[in-house]
């Protein structure tokens, strides 16, 4: 289940960039000088859909990509998976979201199968978080 969850939200992660300010001037491998007071937004879907670190099929729901963990998924390069931010501004509230969701998951499972609507339309949209444009275009079926 770990693995599901990782991978649905590498590829929808909830927050869509994490902004940071600069707190002094910064020279990045002699490329780009940031200023001091200036913020800077990382895109989380920019890293989480990366050819380069996840492969040709980065857009493939594939749970078998964390099967042996986070670091050997993005290839020993664990910043490229930050559905929960990162550093001292990690989400507190991870683990718990995560737990919730397994429960979540194993209560809709024990009790309904699910088929996709035949008007089903695959279509995120990022906005503050990342959503179903057209809503959650399942069908439930009781057990």
């Amino acid at each position: 289940m770990n693995m599901i969850i990782n991978e649905t939200l590498r590829l929808y992660p909830p927050v869509l960039a994490i902004t940071r300010r600069v707190g002094k001037k910064v020279n990045l491998a002699n490329k780009l000088i940031l200023p001091a007071n200036i913020e800077v937004s990382v895109s989380t879907l920019a890293f989480q859909h990366n050819p380069d670190i996840w492969g040709a099929d980065v857009h493939l729901f594939k749970p078998e990509r964390f099967s042996e963990g986070i670091v050997k998924a993005t290839n020993n390069n664990s910043m490229a998976f930050l559905p929960f931010g990162f550093g001292p501004r990690f989400c507190v509230g991870s683990n718990f979201a995560i737990t919730e969701a397994k429960i979540a998951l194993v209560m809709i499972l024990q009790r309904f199968h699910f088929t996709l609507s035949p008007a089903y339309i695959h279509s995120p949209s990022q906005r503050i978080t990342t959503r179903p444009q057209h809503g959650l275009q399942i069908i439930l079926h009781a057990l």
